[in-house]
Formats: C-alpha cells, structure tokens, sequence
C-alpha cells in the first residue's frame, strides 16, 4: 500500500509538471504568434508609409517645379517692368543732382518711377499703383503707358492736364472690362523748365516736399537752422474711377537754385518697426530728410535706406517703397 502511495504521489508530480510544460508551450506559442502578426503589421505600415513618402516626394517635387515655374515668371515679369523704369543715366543727363530709393516689397512691384523730357521740359514722377507685387505691377504698366501716350500722343506739357488725360487713359482702358475695376493710381509729378528756370508740379493724392531757405513762402513747413520743409499738397483723388472727380491743380513754384524736391509714395512712412512696431510716420521722415538735407544726393538715400532697414529691423516689409530726391 505504501508502494502504491508513492507511486501515486509521483504520478501526480509529474502529470502537473506535464501539465505546466503545456502551458508555458501554450504562452510561448500565442507569444510566438504575437511577435508574428506584430511583425506583419509593422512590416505592412512601413510599406505603407515607404508609398506615403514616395507619393509625399513626388507632390513635393511638383509643387517645387510650379513654383520655380512661378519663380521664373515673376523675375522675367521684373525684367519686363524694369524696361519701363528711366535708365539712371538718362535722369542724371537733366538733373544731375539726384537720387531714386526704390525698394519693391515682392519681386515685382506696384510702385514705380517716370521720366521724359520734352523740348525745355523735364518730367519725373514717383507713382503708387493699386496693389503691390504681379497685381501691382500690371497696373503699373498700365499706368506709365497712359502717362507716356499723354505726353507724346496727345502733346500734354502741363502737369495738372497731364495728370487729367492720364486718368482719361486709365479708366478707358479699365473700361473694357466686363468687371467694375477701379484701379489706378496716386502720384506725384514734377516739372522742370530748364528755359525759364522753374517748376510746376501737381500731385494725386501724394503731396510735394522740398527744402529751400528758410526766408522762402511754405504752404505748410517746419524749420531747421536755415531749412525750411515745404509741403505742397495734393488733389485728393487718385488716377481712376472715383466719384465726383474734379480737374488736378497745376502748382506753378519759383525755387532758388539748390532747392531739394522729393516726390514719393506712401511706403516709407507706413513701414512698422522700431522699438514698439508702429508705422514710421510722415513727421519722423520729414525729419530725417531735414536732418541730412546738407549730405550729397547719394548719401542722402543711403541714409534714407539704412534708416529705413533699422526701423523694419526683423518686421516685414509691409509695400513697396519709392522716394526720390531732385536738386536743383
């Protein structure tokens, strides 16, 4: 009977061995299978995710290619607007004393510059499109055509009718649209006779500076020493469609030789900076001219163009920026 107990104990210690060997095989076959189907699905997410990156690059590529192609034509867009600004060359050929600042905010711009001569008379301007970058710029073109046919086309030598044809011009052209389009443009336009030495200028929303002695008549100045900052003021309408338009003003000026004129758009003066991010303003930039009105013409728009880079310091650039500088 003993024998038969012990042998009976052992039975039983080796069946529950048995039976604990079946189940760590048990635990090791569904771990087994575990690690397999984990296995797949990682292996079926990165092939997943190997197409994503392979469709990923590929739009990638793509867009990269459109916007070079987009690139492209904007810089040979620049080439073309360039082709109607006034060579430096022949503006120094009339007035040898001056200065462009022209800083577009994209490649391509709404602002821009003009000048022609005529006979005894030379024209400069500083002009605003509507818009800045690709529709600036088309508006641009549109516009120095316009003032181009009013001078040569229709033999216009007084700035207010000029500016009056050359809204004309504008508005027909914007006409033809099935669409209402109001674009246009402000301006400031300056007249030089050499004959008679003096100046007529007349302006669409974009007044007239300049620097004379202190003893000179201002329409509107603040002085510094013997300076004196003259304000000549605009029409205010622009050159386009607008409600109740009314002829421009043609301001006739008897300037003493070494008068500085500067004509320039809204730009320079709504650029937020400084210390506080707030827009420049006109007082400050009339100051500034006043401040380094003694300096030559180069290094007046130096000046101007690192005042202007300290204030907009990391801010962006917020429209394009065109001053220009006349002495006479």
């Amino acid at each position: 009977m003993a024998a038969k107990a012990e042998q009976d104990k052992k039975d039983a210690i080796a069946a529950e061995e048995k039976q604990q060997q079946k189940m760590i095989l048990y635990f090791v076959a569904i771990g087994g299978l575990m690690v397999v189907f984990f296995s797949v699905w990682m292996y079926k997410r990165y092939k997943v995710t190997q197409r994503q990156k392979i469709v990923i690059e590929h739009q990638k590529k793509i867009v990269e290619e459109h916007q070079k192609d987009i690139i492209d034509s904007i810089t040979y867009a620049k080439r073309l607007q360039d082709a109607i600004l006034p060579p430096t060359k022949f503006i120094n050929q009339y007035v040898p004393e001056n200065f462009v600042l022209y800083k577009p905010k994209d490649i391509v711009a709404g602002d821009f510059y003009w000048a022609e001569s005529v006979g005894d008379l030379f024209f400069i301007a500083a002009a605003d499109s509507t818009g800045h970058g690709v529709p600036g710029a088309m508006v641009s073109v549109v516009c120095s055509n316009a003032l181009n046919r009013t001078l040569k086309e229709f033999k216009e030598t007084e700035t207010g009718k000029i500016l009056d044809k050359t809204r004309d011009l504008v508005v027909e052209t914007f006409e033809k649209s099935a669409n209402e389009v109001k674009d246009g443009m402000d301006i400031s336009l300056l007249c030089i006779d050499k004959k008679n030495n003096t100046v007529c200028w007349s302006g669409a929303n974009n007044p007239l500076w300049y620097i004379c002695s202190a003893n000179e008549k201002a329409v509107s100045s603040s002085a510094v020493e013997n300076r004196q900052l003259v304000e000549v003021k605009a029409d205010k309408q622009p050159i386009g469609k607008t409600d109740n338009q009314t002829k421009f003003t043609s301001h006739k000026l008897n300037c003493a030789t070494g008068t500085i004129f500067y004509l320039f758009t809204d730009g320079y003066a709504d650029q937020f900076g400084g210390p506080n991010g707030k827009k420049f303003k006109y007082k400050a930039f009339g100051e500034l001219l006043l401040k380094n009105v003694n300096l030559s013409m180069e290094e007046q728009s130096s000046a101007l163009d690192k005042a202007f880079e300290d204030w907009k310091g990391n801010l962006e650039q917020v429209d394009d920026v065109c001053v220009i500088g006349i002495k006479l």
